[in-house]
């Protein structure tokens, strides 16, 4: 928890640049204190996952949530304007509408496949657009696999920005993990991951992870010290193995993925799937997919023919893949986004953002393919 000084003048230089008393030197080094401002596990992983997603700099928190929440409270202030786009994870539509609210953090949305044009429209019509603070957005969104469009807000953001107030834009590529899209090469300032997801990808370890530039990174690892936000060193070290086999893992579970949903697309008892793997040259999003992303990734939802009943009957007769919420494991998971992990959603807000009661969705892990289709199969039978 706490690092022996060599000398009491270290120990006074350290404290300096910690707690951004002055500048570092051209070949000073920032020394360790104690666990909660820096620790050698946690240096080791944040300078290998940069790599990733060419970002300057790092920061691992403890959960996906304190990653986000860190960076929020860090970068708006009261009277502020936050547009993102929707639909988001449920915890993050959570903070954004009933925590930043009673800090005066104004907060407003747009549909994830909306283009310029509509985005400014929204913006215009909310008079608020001189307030604008930062631009936050989920691609693919959680649970409709919608794309937004990263250059697209990075160009509202450089044209909102003035010579005063800078104009952030924050992606959450949790979804697509650091391997199948790069934010930062299509203008986002900051990436952010749960790494509880495809970068942990055992499910057994919580974790969140913010990138960029120095300069932003510098402020955002500044709060997580003062709010404890910060993962331990465990936590760390188990990263770390997980970063040795992030791309096996996420190559398997994303050919299964499109195994998986080939049969879905053919299946009687599902009506739509919304799949990146089977946007047709036709669709809208289909040159974004093209441009944006590397690889369709391993998450799947589907809405199966009639509703809550059928889909927990669903559910229910599962037995190889587990019903639970969260993604990215080795393991295939499915769930009922409608009265799980967006139950928090106000119910106007979700059928405007298509989450159905007849929604299904499904991570899929690195099982036999198979065996997955065999399971999927005789569940809906059941149904």
């Amino acid at each position: 928890s706490t690092f022996v000084f060599a000398n009491a003048e270290d120990g006074k230089a350290f404290f300096e640049l910690a707690l951004g008393m002055r500048e570092k030197g051209f070949e000073e080094k920032i020394g360790l204190i104690y666990s909660r401002i820096n620790n050698p596990d946690l240096e080791i992983l944040e300078d290998r996952l940069t790599l990733w997603d060419g970002a300057d700099a790092c920061a691992v928190f403890e959960s996906g949530m304190a990653a986000i929440s860190t960076m929020f409270l860090q970068l708006l202030r009261p009277g502020d304007l936050l547009l993102h786009s929707e639909p988001l994870y449920g915890g993050t539509d959570y903070f954004i509408k009933r925590v930043l609210t009673q800090f005066g953090i104004r907060s407003l949305g747009f549909k994830a496949d909306s283009g310029y044009d509509e985005i400014e429209a929204i913006l215009s019509k909310s008079g608020l657009s001189d307030r604008l603070a930062m631009i936050f957005v989920e691609t693919p969104a959680n649970p409709t696999n919608e794309i937004v469009d990263i250059r697209t807000c990075a160009e509202i953001a450089a044209n909102q920005a003035s010579s005063d107030r800078r104009v952030v834009l924050a992606v959450d590529n949790t979804f697509l993990g650091p391997l199948w899209q790069h934010p930062l090469e299509h203008g986002a300032d900051l990436v952010l991951y749960s790494a509880t997801k495809y970068i942990g990808g055992h499910s057994d370890l919580i974790a969140g992870v913010c990138l960029g530039s120095e300069e932003l990174m510098e402020r955002v690892r500044t709060l997580r010290s003062f709010m404890g936000t910060m993962a331990g060193p465990w936590t760390g070290w188990l990263l770390l193995r997980s970063l040795e086999t992030l791309k096996l893992r996420m190559t398997c579970q994303m050919k299964n993925a499109r195994y998986v949903a080939d049969f879905l697309a053919d299946h009687p008892k599902v009506e739509r799937i919304y799949y990146l793997g089977h946007l047709t040259e036709s669709d809208p999003q289909h040159e974004l997919y093209r441009r944006q992303c590397l690889a369709p990734g391993a998450m799947i939802s589907f809405d199966i023919v009639g509703g809550e009943a059928e889909a927990f009957r669903f559910l229910n007769a599962l037995q190889l893949v587990k019903l639970a919420v969260s993604l990215g494991g080795t393991e295939s998971l499915a769930e009922h986004p409608a009265t799980m992990t967006h139950a928090d959603v106000d119910p106007e807000d979700r059928t405007h953002m298509g989450i159905s009661e007849k929604m299904i969705r499904l991570s899929v892990g690195v099982e036999n393919p198979e065996d997955l289709v065999t399971d999927l199969d005789q569940a809906l039978a059941a149904v």
